[in-house]
């Protein structure tokens, strides 16, 4: 079994972005040399999330909106974890909790086995200091 590991430092510009990262998995796998087995892409901080999805800015607004409006508007003075730390990043916790924090990508015949259009993203819920992310690819 041959495997890879590496790391991305993000340090985003906003609060929130969401950041295509399919380019730093593929760098990976071909880092291990892997023609079947898969990559592992791990947010390591718990305001942050990986996932998969489409490569379209249109998307990437809905997704925005919809954390902001439906799953966890950025309201400091409503959640509990923020009055009990002094952060005010309640909302941040909770998005990463439903955008999930890590995926794997298959590989097969030396390649990502993603769909038509599927990506794999950075999500950054409370962003502008540094934050890492890590892929480790594994297979023959």
């Amino acid at each position: 079994m041959r495997t890879a590991t590496s790391y991305r430092t993000f340090r985003t510009a906003k609060r929130q972005e969401i950041i295509d990262i399919t380019d730093d998995v593929e760098r990976c796998r071909a880092e291990a040399g892997i023609d079947d087995g898969f990559v592992l892409v791990s947010a390591m901080h718990i305001s942050a999330s990986v996932f998969v999805n489409d490569h379209e800015p249109g998307l990437w607004a809905d997704i925005l909106e919809w954390l902001e409006t439906r799953i966890a508007p950025w309201d400091p003075d409503v959640y509990r974890h923020n009055t009990g730390t002094g952060e005010d990043n309640a909302a941040a916790h909770l998005r990463s909790l439903v955008m999930g924090h890590e995926v794997i990508v298959p590989v097969t015949k030396g390649a990502l086995d993603l769909g038509p259009w599927q990506r794999v993203f950075y999500g950054e819920w409370d962003g502008q200091r540094p934050k890492r992310v890590l892929y480790k690819a594994m297979g023959v």
